[in-house]
């Protein structure tokens, strides 16, 4: 498959600060998935992809063209930044008409517009400004003026955020949709399991690197082969360690307080483990609480085994 996204070696800087370094990968038709903690750089890179900024070393080719200052790429680009890029004043269907007319749709942009609104569930005919729109409509905004102009490249920065779970799943479904026409679907999140709706392939940033890229699923399961680190607060501490490492499934027990500090590779031997460990010693469990099992230590994690 032709590559639609090619990022060659590219890095960013901004004075001392490196936003992202030597990072290299190819996209093609379908949907992928941008995964990083904020700060990762992914928002700078998909930038450059769309040719906002320019890269201060490698090169970025986007359908064959070096994006930066080509007017006929932008117009196969749509683009969903993370910022709130609206104008205020406009009413939505005013707003996505003036996104048609810049790329290009002349007589076509009144019907574009309309037909944008709807796929988000945004009614066209509302005379309201923007101003007055919650997060969530105004973020379905930003998708719709992103597609009025039907883009062969999709460029999503955090798409989701501000929606409630229905929206959300309806904005899955229409990314999911694209894909399906044969575009490309670039959609960034730190989220993870927002991620796994997306698709399947997934690329992961960490501190400006690439830490990984390939089949989300073969990722997550390198993601939960890692050790993890668990608090437990329980009657009874120290008989409770004591019975976890005669089962096995804890590499370490540490008694801090009326806490646990638990270090184990295998979580769900622990959880099985756990409870009739209780049972057996009369020791009330009251809570456990993962305490690595957010991304930036999932994304340490990665880093460190490169």
């Amino acid at each position: 498959m032709t590559p639609t996204i090619e990022v060659q070696a590219v890095t960013k800087w901004f004075g001392d600060l490196v936003a992202i370094s030597d990072v290299t990968f190819e996209v093609g038709p379908g949907i992928t998935a941008l995964l990083g903690p904020n700060g990762a750089g992914k928002s700078t890179l998909l930038r450059i992809l769309c040719g906002l900024t320019t890269p201060s070393r490698g090169s970025v080719r986007v359908l064959g063209s070096a994006p930066r200052g080509d007017v006929d790429l932008y117009r196969r680009l749509g683009l969903v930044p993370q910022q709130e890029s609206l104008f205020d004043q406009l009413r939505a269907v005013d707003f996505v008409r003036l996104c048609a007319e810049l790329s290009g749709l002349g007589g076509r942009a009144p019907a574009a517009a309309s037909a944008a609104l709807g796929l988000v569930e945004l009614d066209p005919a509302d005379g309201r400004p923007v101003s007055t729109y919650s997060k969530g409509m105004r973020q379905r905004v930003k998708v719709a003026a992103a597609l009025v102009h039907d883009p062969e490249v999709v460029v999503l920065d955090e798409p989701l955020e501000g929606l409630d779970p229905r929206q959300r799943l309806r904005m899955i479904e229409l990314f999911r949709g694209l894909a399906d026409e044969g575009r490309t679907v670039l959609v960034s999140s730190h989220v993870l399991d927002e991620v796994e709706r997306f698709g399947s392939r997934v690329l992961v940033m960490v501190q400006g690197k690439l830490a990984a890229e390939g089949d989300f699923h073969a990722i997550r399961e390198l993601m939960d082969d890692r050790p993890h680190r668990l608090r437990v607060r329980c009657e009874h501490p120290r008989q409770v360690a004591a019975g976890l490492l005669e089962t096995g499934a804890v590499l370490a027990a540490r008694v801090v307080g009326t806490h646990l500090l638990i270090d184990t590779d295998e979580v769900a031997r622990l959880r099985r483990s756990l409870a009739s460990v209780a049972r057996d010693r009369d020791a009330r469990l009251y809570e456990v609480v993962p305490l690595d099992d957010d991304l930036e230590s999932v994304f340490r994690y990665l880093v460190e085994r490169r």
